[in-house]
């Protein structure tokens, strides 16, 4: 079981997994940091507590530790009470949700093998946006997706803002860096059996609805908001789709374009 410690000074070395979250360089949750994966409020540090990645500590206030007092009682990791103030000062700012927990990154997934199982996949170009990407997450565990792929210049999933927004779901999504040069790698996919899909909303490309993915090994590549797919990545695809839309509207955000895509192509729900 977890063992709680009431801690009120900022400066205590145990807190340091926490501290100044939002100084860009120094945050624990980037690569060139710790590579710490940070969960914030009950239900995404419940989340957390739940996923493969090991959890190291949890700071709460004392309300917010009490809730989570089933979920602690297998857990053999320190977790620290602190009023708000001492919570504020620690991580940088006031939190709201009144809980924290850090654990270490899990082992990757293979690439390989998550095309090899999965019958939908999201493959991200550029999706360099920490909130957009937690959507994307989001949608994606909510209607079945099997995994995601990540292409250059794609955000970390496990940024803070990133496991925030998908509310803990890129815990449970499993993903993995698409490897080799790009988009030469998505020939993995082919490979392994699967249809690659653009998502574009070009009017020369066909609707989603038009295009026989339904039902099928598909994986769909998405692109980053404003400058969509490349042109190397559109052309490297086995069919450009897109979704039908209301005359004026030219495209949608990623992660919302996403879960239309997601839902027309029958990603495994229930």
């Amino acid at each position: 079981m977890a063992i709680i410690t009431a801690i009120g000074d900022p400066t205590d070395p145990r807190l340091d997994d926490y501290r100044d979250l939002t100084t860009a360089d120094r945050r624990p949750d980037r690569p060139g940091g710790r590579g710490l994966v940070i969960a914030e409020g009950v239900v995404v540090v419940r989340r957390l507590i739940e996923s493969p990645y090991p959890v190291r500590s949890l700071l709460g206030v004392p309300r917010r530790i009490e809730e989570l007092t089933a979920d602690l009682a297998h857990l053999d990791v320190p977790a620290y009470a602190a009023d708000a103030d001492t919570m504020a000062t620690t991580v940088g700012f006031h939190l709201n949700r009144g809980v924290l927990a850090v654990a270490d990154r899990a082992a990757p997934v293979d690439a390989h093998e998550l095309a090899r199982t999965a019958r939908v996949l999201a493959v991200c170009e550029g999706v360099n946006d920490h909130e957009n990407l937690g959507s994307l997450f989001r949608n994606a565990a909510a209607l079945g997706v099997d995994g995601i792929l990540l292409g250059p210049r794609c955000a970390d999933p496990l940024y803070r803002r990133s496991v925030r927004v998908s509310m803990g779901h890129v815990l449970r999504v499993p993903f993995a860096p698409l490897p080799g040069p790009w988009p030469e790698s998505l020939d993995l996919l082919r490979e392994a059996g699967m249809r690659v899909a653009a998502l574009t909303p070009a009017p020369d490309a066909l609707p989603i609805s038009a295009a026989g993915l339904a039902g099928e090994r598909v994986a769909l590549l998405l692109g980053a908001e404003g400058p969509g797919l490349t042109p190397e990545a559109l052309a490297a695809a086995d069919v450009r789709v897109r979704i039908p839309m209301a005359t004026g509207v030219d495209s949608l955000n990623v992660a919302t374009a996403a879960a239309v895509a997601f839902h027309a192509v029958g990603a495994s729900v229930g």
